[in-house]
């Protein structure tokens, strides 16, 4: 299967990184994240390079043997954003720790609205059937992350494309 990553920075050889700024918590933790949607990893890329100020970014392609890691790793999937998944986001973008201690992750990606939802959530404005009402009229991307060495190593980077920013064009 074919994943995508966007990024500032051209990622041949994916690592798991830990988080740089103690307020960085992501939706499904410290990890690799990639996508099956080529439009997400780009929209995640230039995303990166405003914050960082850059006017060039990347799509990495890779090559993922999804049947082997199902047989050899650890594999939580959310498959839509229910309360389950709502209640994992929260804690890991807050910094708590989670129950859910797996190789990897795979479920859906909170953009702008979905954040907005949970912002509400967290601050007590929506509760947790209303907000797993709302998430589910989004269309919302995937997301999967991976957190140990296993499933990474079968990640094969295939190839690359730049993605610039229009002042540079």
């Amino acid at each position: 299967m074919i994943l995508y990553h966007g990024s500032i920075e051209l990622v041949k050889q994916p690592e798991i990184r830990k988080k740089k700024k103690e307020n960085s918590f992501l939706d499904f933790g410290t990890g690799f994240y990639t996508t099956t949607s080529y439009e997400q990893a780009e929209r995640w890329a230039k995303i990166k390079m405003r914050r960082e100020n850059k006017t060039t970014g990347y799509v990495s392609v890779y090559e993922f043997d999804f049947e082997t890691a199902e047989k050899e790793c650890e594999i939580k999937r959310f498959h839509s954003a229910d309360l389950e998944w709502l209640n994992f986001v929260v804690a890991n973008r807050s910094g708590k720790t989670t129950t859910v201690k797996s190789d990897m992750y795979i479920g859906p990606v909170a953009d702008d609205n979905v954040y907005q939802s949970i912002r509400y959530f967290e601050t007590g404005v929506y509760d947790a059937e209303y907000t797993v009402k709302k998430l589910k009229t989004e269309i919302l991307h995937d997301q999967w992350t991976f957190h140990t060495e296993k499933p990474l190593s079968l990640v094969k980077f295939i190839e690359s494309h730049e993605i610039r920013s229009r002042e540079d064009l």
